[in-house]
């Protein structure tokens, strides 16, 4: 047998793949963080991967792993093998059951107040599903399997995703009761801090402000809710959080915030998966049935 037929014979995905992620990010410690793996891991596949191809990927520096020529050649091609991988995985899940996970990505704030106790008391309507429910700030990458649907308040900008209006999700000034009853100059108030300056009603919020002092900033949403309730000062909420609060009241406001657009995401390929599918369907009846909730409207 050649040394390139014996060479082949014995490539391992999972080596392959820890490469790939060396070679993104560069670092031993990145690369473990994202495959949940020790550093020792990574270096040991790498290693064994240059072993059974006899071609150095790698050089050890100081402060990183830097690809030589070769590895550059081949981390490209590895690009394209995780790409198939990932397209086979896809559509693996599209001739799917109804038994399984489907994993949902949503904002956190949403996930927590509104999405999870409502699921929960829908737990009948997914008997076999296992659901992998994830709160974060980013737009996670359907098309790399990061997640089977995702929950957004913007339209994907990403190619090749196939996005479903839901409704609109709106924002108020809450704050505790016996905060409210101060004078309007008296008021301070709760914010984003810079991270999250650019959303829409945090730059509402600012303006209605006008320069009146931030006591508070936080890149967290409930920390913001919680500090409202404590009575700390006002902050910019979504109504389905401050209305069903008895903890707050609404304030008027000169100007009301643009509502956000609620949409919900998918690949194509992860659409025709049953299990999927009666999750999108489910999410999409639970926002629905409480439009009038998350849009603020009477």
């Amino acid at each position: 047998m050649s040394v390139q037929k014996q060479s082949a014979s014995h490539l391992q995905w999972d080596d392959v793949r820890h490469f790939l992620a060396l070679a993104q990010l560069g670092s031993l410690s990145a690369a473990a963080r994202k495959l949940d793996v020790e550093h020792s891991t990574v270096a040991r596949r790498v290693e064994a991967l240059e072993q059974t191809l006899a071609v150095r990927l790698f050089d050890r520096l100081p402060r990183g792993w830097a690809l030589t020529p070769e590895g550059e050649t081949l981390a490209h091609q590895a690009r394209k093998l995780e790409d198939e991988a990932l397209a086979f995985a896809r559509v693996a899940l599209g001739v799917s059951s109804l038994q399984g996970t489907v994993r949902l990505s949503a904002p956190p704030g949403m996930t927590a107040h509104f999405l999870v106790p409502r699921l929960v008391a829908r737990r009948q309507d997914w008997p076999g599903i296992d659901l992998e429910v994830m709160g974060e700030t980013r737009e996670v990458n359907l098309a790399r399997g990061e997640a089977d649907l995702a929950v957004r308040l913007s339209r994907p900008s990403a190619p090749g995703l196939v996005a479903r209006a839901l409704g609109t999700m709106g924002y108020g000034m809450y704050a505790a009761p016996h905060y409210a009853e101060r004078a309007p100059e008296q008021w301070e108030f709760l914010g984003y801090d810079d991270s999250l300056r650019l959303v829409p009603h945090q730059q509402w919020l600012e303006g209605v402000a006008a320069g009146r002092r931030f006591i508070l900033r936080s890149n967290d949403m409930t920390a913001l809710w919680q500090a409202a309730r404590a009575g700390l000062g006002i902050a910019a909420l979504p109504h389905f959080i401050g209305r069903l609060d008895a903890g707050l009241v609404g304030l008027p406001a000169p100007t009301h915030p643009a509502p956000r657009q609620i949409w919900l995401v998918m690949h194509p390929d992860v659409r025709r998966s049953p299990r999927v599918r009666v999750v999108a369907d489910m999410v999409a009846a639970l926002i629905a049935s409480e439009q009038e909730l998350l849009s603020g409207e009477n």
